[in-house]
């Protein structure tokens, strides 16, 4: 059976209240998907690793630049693209289901590919844009991946 991949997206820059959100929400997911990928640097990317190993997670991240030393301590699979901002469209491509926390432009972008993909995204406290799927709480957002994930209809094809 193919393996489950959330991407977890927002801010490389959060406060300590997303930061902390992030880290449970990586801690809750580990316990219901196979992996989640991100952009592989500090932020919210970071706490949502950090959160996702410490539960027993497989984390991979897909970094903007070419050195793999910029990776956060908690990936496991480093991919180095030389990209730029343009590896947003892999991260998301890459999973079954996103899920938006605060971020600036960049956030922005990945969740307008998701919409762009059909990649169902679930915004936790982030953007409010139609075609998204609100959610406040951390429990709320795992539980509706799950169902997304279990009913087959995560990963747009477009």
């Amino acid at each position: 059976m193919r393996k489950k991949i959330v991407a977890v997206i927002g801010g490389h820059e959060c406060d300590t209240k997303v930061e902390g959100i992030a880290y449970k929400l990586g801690k809750k997911l580990s316990k219901v998907v196979d992996l989640i990928v991100c952009g592989g640097l500090g932020g919210v990317m970071e706490a949502v690793c950090k959160g996702f190993k410490i539960g027993g997670g497989l984390t991979i991240g897909i970094l903007p630049g070419y050195d793999k030393d910029e990776a956060n301590a908690y990936i496991d699979i480093i991919l180095p693209t030389g990209l730029g901002l343009a590896r947003n469209v892999l991260v998301v491509k890459s999973a079954d289901l996103v899920i938006a926390l605060p971020g600036k432009a960049g956030t922005l972008s990945e969740v307008a590919y998701c919409l762009q993909f059909g990649i169902p995204v679930i915004s936790l406290n982030s953007w409010d844009i139609s075609g998204v799927i609100k959610e406040e709480r951390v429990d709320g957002a795992v539980i509706l991946a799950k169902k997304i994930l279990s009913l087959g209809k995560a990963g747009g094809s477009k």
